[in-house]
C-alpha cells in the first residue's frame, strides 16, 4: 500500500525546432524545483528527462503530473509491458524511439513502486503546470539548467510566444485558434494520402474502402473513448474519407484549414463536397487570415497545419501505404509529439 502522504511533481519539456535545442523540468508543491537543458534534441525526450529527474530527485513516494501523454500513458496505460513482451520495437514491430531515456526510466519507476503518474491539460488553469513550463522553456532560451528550494516567481520567467514544440504551444496560455471542443485531449486527427495513391479522384473501390476502414476504426475508437472529436484538415484523399467517416459514426468534427477557401482551384464536385463537410462540422478552424500566394507558400502553409495539429491533438491515424516518402516525414513527426497515440491504417482494395 503506498504512503497516503506523497510528493507531487510537476514536469514539462520544451523544445525551439523540434529536433532543435531544448529544455526540461519539474517543480514540486512543496517548493524545490530544477531544470535541465540539451543543445540538439526533441519535445519527447525533454519530457521524459523531465519526469526522470523528478523522480531521481525524490526521496519518498511520488506523483508525477505532466502534460504529456508520451510520459503519462506509458505507465498508466503500460505501454512498457508491451515493448518489453515485443523485444524494445513498438505495436508497428518497429525499435521504440528514445529507448535510451526509456530504459532506466521504466527500470527505476519498477524498483521503487513508488511512482503514480496523472495527466493535466497542457497551459489550462493548474499554475503549477504553468510554472514547469516556463523553467522548460527558460532553460531552452538560456541553455542553462538552474534548481531552487521555494518556488520561483513565475512573472520574471519568460514565455515563448511563438510556442516551442509541444502540446500545446509551450508558454502560450491557450492559442486562441484552438476550438472550444477540446482536441487537446480527446482529438483524433486524420491525415494521408491524396487521390492520386487512392485509386483516383473519382469513387472507386481504394477509397471507397479507406472510407469503411476508418469507419470501423472510429467506432472501436468511440466505444472506448466515448469524447473522442475527429480533426480533419479537409484536403482531398484521406483527410475528407475520414470526416465522411466521423460524420457517418456521429461523432463531431473538427475541420482545420490551414488558410482561407483552400477548395479554390478544385473542380465544382469536389468544392460542393468541401462546402458540405464544412456545414456538417462543429466548429471550423483557419489558422493564416490570407491565402497563399504561390504553391510554395501553399506547401509552407500546410506543413504549419500539419505541425499545428501534431501539437494540438491527443491522437492521430494516418492513411499510409508505408512507401511514400513525403508521409514517411509526417509519420516521424507525429510519433515525435504523440509517441504510441499514432494509428496506422493501409489502404487496401480488396477487404475480403
Amino acid at each position: 500500500m503506498l504512503d497516503a502522504v506523497r510528493i507531487v511533481a510537476y514536469t514539462d519539456g520544451a523544445c525551439s525546432g523540434n529536433p532543435g535545442p531544448g529544455g526540461w523540468a519539474w517543480a514540486r508543491t512543496d517548493g524545490p524545483w530544477a531544470s535541465g537543458a540539451a543543445a540538439h534534441t526533441t519535445n519527447q525526450r525533454m519530457e521524459i528527462s523531465a519526469a526522470y529527474e523528478a523522480v531521481l530527485a525524490a526521496s519518498g513516494p511520488i506523483e508525477v503530473v505532466s502534460d504529456s501523454t508520451y510520459v503519462v500513458n506509458c505507465f498508466r496505460d503500460g505501454w512498457w509491458e508491451g515493448w518489453h513482451k515485443r523485444g524494445w520495437t513498438n505495436s508497428r514491430k518497429e525499435p521504440v524511439a528514445n529507448r535510451d531515456l526509456w530504459e532506466p526510466f521504466i527500470d527505476l519507476v519498477n524498483e521503487r513502486g513508488d511512482v503514480t503518474f496523472r495527466w493535466v491539460k497542457g497551459h489550462g488553469t493548474d499554475p503549477m503546470n504553468d510554472v514547469a513550463d516556463r523553467l522548460a522553456v527558460a532553460a531552452t532560451a538560456t541553455q542553462r539548467g538552474a534548481s531552487g528550494s521555494s518556488l520561483p516567481d513565475v512573472s520574471k520567467l519568460p514565455t515563448d510566444p511563438i510556442g516551442a514544440a509541444g502540446a500545446p504551444a509551450a508558454g502560450a496560455r491557450r492559442d486562441p485558434r484552438l476550438p472550444d471542443l477540446d482536441i487537446v485531449e480527446s482529438g483524433v486527427a486524420i491525415f494521408g494520402h491524396r487521390p492520386p495513391d487512392l485509386g483516383g479522384y473519382e469513387p472507386n473501390p481504394i477509397s471507397d474502402a479507406v472510407r469503411s476502414q476508418l469507419i470501423e476504426v472510429l467506432e472501436a475508437r468511440h466505444q472506448l473513448e466515448p469524447g473522442i472529436v475527429v480533426v480533419s484538415g479537409l484536403r482531398l484523399g484521406a483527410e475528407q474519407l475520414g470526416a465522411d467517416a466521423a460524420l457517418a459514426v456521429g461523432l463531431p468534427l473538427v475541420a482545420v484549414l490551414p488558410y482561407p477557401d483552400p477548395d479554390t482551384r478544385w473542380s465544382d464536385g469536389a468544392r460542393r463536397h468541401f462546402r458540405d463537410l464544412i456545414d456538417a462540422a462543429a466548429q471550423v478552424v483557419t489558422l493564416e487570415r490570407k491565402p497563399p500566394t504561390s504553391p510554395s507558400t501553399a506547401g509552407a502553409a500546410l506543413a504549419r497545419r500539419d505541425a499545428w495539429l501534431a501539437r494540438n491533438v491527443a491522437s492521430a491515424i494516418l492513411v499510409w501505404d508505408r512507401v511514400n516518402p513525403s508521409l514517411a516525414g509526417l509519420a516521424a513527426s507525429l510519433e515525435d509529439h504523440l509517441g504510441d497515440d499514432v494509428w496506422y491504417l493501409e489502404p487496401v482494395s480488396d477487404r475480403r
